[in-house]
């Protein structure tokens, strides 16, 4: 069928939300910096999309653009505690697993965890075992129920 026989308006379907946290937005300065990030580029898209008339790009910068501003209104800063000696948010926190293995971590906000690179969400029950741990504290944790010693 040729393209001028198609209706335009049901060719680009609305693309869905993408699903917002629940938890609260809690973000660290670098997090914040983040989502600021993210929110200029989807804006950048945005005006791109509408200047070449493209309505495919211009839905999926829309919904980013929905995403980052949400995400950019619901931010709540937490810098940790200075001298605190217990784990908290912001905090990077090596664990000595019961196999011999170190392994440190980040605890940060949802949109800035990146376990890959060493950054855990603050909802991951990992993070949420470690939050408020001392070092030398153990804790049982994981599928196998492997013990956990913090170390720093």
């Amino acid at each position: 069928m040729s393209r001028a026989f198609v209706n335009e308006d049901s060719f680009i379907e609305e693309l869905p939300d993408r699903p917002i946290s629940r938890h609260p937005n809690l973000v660290t300065e670098r997090g914040l910096a983040l989502i600021e990030q993210a929110l200029e580029t989807a804006r950048r898209e945005y005006g791109e999309a509408q200047i070449a008339g493209d309505r495919e790009g211009l839905a999926r910068a829309g919904r980013d653009l929905r995403y980052w501003n949400a995400r950019r209104a619901t931010a709540q800063l937490r810098r940790p505690q200075p001298g605190a000696d217990a784990v908290q948010f912001g905090h990077a926190v090596t664990i000595l697993r019961d196999d011999g293995r170190q392994q440190t971590f980040r605890i940060v906000g949802e949109d800035e965890a990146d376990p890959a690179t060493g950054s855990i969400s603050y909802v991951a029950p990992i993070a949420q075992a470690l939050l408020g741990k001392r070092v030398g504290d153990t804790l049982r944790a994981g599928k196998d129920g492997a013990e956990i010693t913090t170390i720093g």
